[in-house]
């Protein structure tokens, strides 16, 4: 067994112990469904959609459907979330029906980017191996569950909280963490359908401002999220609050910024407009002038 493959087996079983923890400590204080805490039940599923997806995945080598299926996860996991919980808010609503839109947006991107390009190369090395791929699908199941944390403890707790100042600061920022996304992303794939920028990087509109504005909103989103589930966390529900730092860190030091970051540098380093551009532009957090 090579290193890699010895490695990936050894990380498989802390994943799971890391879900089930979170699951663990999200379900006190919240709704049971035939004796089952609705918050863990909502774990399990999460993993095991992944895995099952996983099987045709590798039988037939393929990752087109892996940001779909992260999307669909989302959807249906908080829509089992809203019908299974009794005695369902404003809140709880409001918290379900951002998620979905937020999931059903990018999902939707992202499908339509992976089979525009044909294939997404991170996954090159890791298909044929099995643990590894496997992992991949595991830690899809993992940012499912951090992600939607804040919102599915809010949705499948016992407490209810009438709206108050902090669903409307949550919604707002919300709903300005998704226009910036949704907007960073538009004018990226524009930058990247004109064939006169073959070979060029985006320096203009929001991203004149940040070189990553859609994480940026990516992450300011779901401090909405869970900004508008603060009222209503009891005991180690407050675990939920992982959501937003678990987005910031991944994006940040993780999958996000850092590998685009090389790969942009591999590509553009030493280029005189790329180096300004770089010195003269912030990584993440727009700048107003």
């Amino acid at each position: 067994m090579k290193e890699s493959e010895r490695k990936s087996l050894i990380v498989f079983p802390i994943l799971i112990v890391i879900g089930a923890l979170v699951a663990l400590a999200g379900s006190q204080n919240g709704n049971s469904v035939a004796g089952i805490p609705l918050f863990a039940l909502l774990v399990g599923l999460a993993f095991l959609i992944q895995w099952l997806v996983f099987i045709p995945a590798y039988v037939y080598q393929t990752e087109k459907f892996f940001d779909i299926t992260g999307g669909l996860t989302y959807i249906t996991l908080t829509l089992a979330a809203v019908f299974l919980s009794p005695n369902m808010d404003t809140r709880s609503i409001l918290l379900a029906a951002l998620v979905m839109i937020w999931a059903l947006r990018l999902g939707t991107f992202l499908f339509t980017r992976i089979h525009k390009a044909g294939k997404d190369d991170r996954f090159d090395e890791i298909k044929p191996i099995f643990f590894r791929f496997l992992n991949v699908w595991t830690i899809q199941a993992l940012w499912v569950t951090f992600t939607a944390a804040a919102a599915w403890v809010a949705i499948t707790t016992t407490q209810r909280v009438e709206m108050d100042c902090y669903s409307y600061i949550g919604a707002l920022l919300w709903l300005f963490g998704f226009i910036m996304e949704v907007a960073a992303d538009a004018q990226k794939s524009k930058f990247s359908a004109d064939p006169a920028n073959k070979g060029k990087f985006i320096n203009t509109g929001l991203w004149s401002r940040s070189r990553h504005p859609n994480y940026f909103g990516e992450i300011v989103l779901w401090i909405g999220i869970a900004v508008m589930a603060l009222p209503v966390l009891q005991g180690w529900q407050w675990v939920a609050l992982i959501s937003p730092l678990f987005v910031t860190l991944l994006l940040t030091r993780v999958s996000g910024v850092p590998l685009l970051e090389a790969k942009a540098d591999k590509k553009w380093g030493g280029q005189e407009d790329y180096e300004t551009y770089k010195k003269n532009t912030p990584v993440l957090i727009p700048k107003l002038k």
